[in-house]
């Protein structure tokens, strides 16, 4: 948990993993910023694959890159079933929950069925560091767009709700992104909010957006608001820039 007892969320709009020389993947800063958000020495962290069907071949990726932290690294599916016996018990000690890219519409009706939306919800209040990418950070929101439903991106209006705001990932590398973002919250069927490049993250301290961070130089994290009828307006956000590993 965090040290500072405050709720903590750092939305990624991608970067999460470079590929590393072993052709895997590696962690970004962007990944070392979230564990230090903790300010644990060897954190507890917990990673969900939910929204790529538990995939084994993900799984076992994901446990060879976090390998290389300083980390007590476990993981959470539903796949076949659960795959711990009380899922609240096991979230509630960590001090980071990580989840991945993949469908969030699938990712959301599911930690619903399984009742891991209001799990989430209790471990954020307590101090548990949520971060994740893509669907992992979309989640988190009011919404965003989604490709969810196939390559034609739709809009995404019932997400968690934990930050009051809608939520723009990918936005410098799916030409789709951004036009649709502002399209959904001028017209108002999405709430302003805020838009992230890849190796860009939102942090944010309780409902609070406090600083966009990266590992590259001319990416960038924008704010949405609406700005009259059907239209929004975007300002740029410069990322605090992270040191490289």
């Amino acid at each position: 948990m965090s040290t500072d007892g405050q709720p903590h969320i750092l939305a990624i709009g991608g970067g999460t993993f470079v590929p590393d020389d072993r052709q895997g993947i590696s962690p970004s800063p962007l990944l070392r910023y979230a564990l230090d958000l903790t300010g644990q020495d060897r954190p507890r962290v917990c990673f969900l694959t939910t929204a790529v069907g538990d995939d084994a071949g993900y799984i076992a990726r994901f446990y060879a890159a976090f390998s290389s932290l300083d980390a007590e690294v476990s993981h959470l599916a539903l796949f076949p079933m659960p795959n711990v016996q009380d899922m609240r018990a096991h979230l509630l000690p960590q001090d980071l929950v990580y989840v991945s890219g993949g469908s969030v519409a699938n990712l959301l009706a599911l930690w619903r069925l399984h009742g891991l939306d209001e799990i989430m919800r209790e471990a954020w209040q307590e101090g548990v560091v949520l971060s994740g990418q893509s669907a992992g950070a979309l989640c988190w929101h009011v919404g965003g767009n989604t490709d969810s439903y196939g390559p034609q991106l739709r809009p995404l209006t019932d997400g968690l709700g934990f930050l009051p705001y809608s939520c723009g990932v990918h936005y410098d590398s799916d030409p789709q992104r951004r036009p649709l973002l502002q399209q959904l919250v001028g017209e108002g069927t999405l709430p302003g909010g805020y838009a992230a490049d890849e190796s860009v993250a939102l942090h944010y301290v309780g409902t609070e957006f406090v600083q966009a961070v990266s590992y590259r130089a001319e990416a960038g994290a924008y704010r949405l608001e609406p700005d009259g009828p059907g239209t929004a307006k975007e300002a740029r956000l410069e990322p605090r820039l992270l040191a490289a590993l």
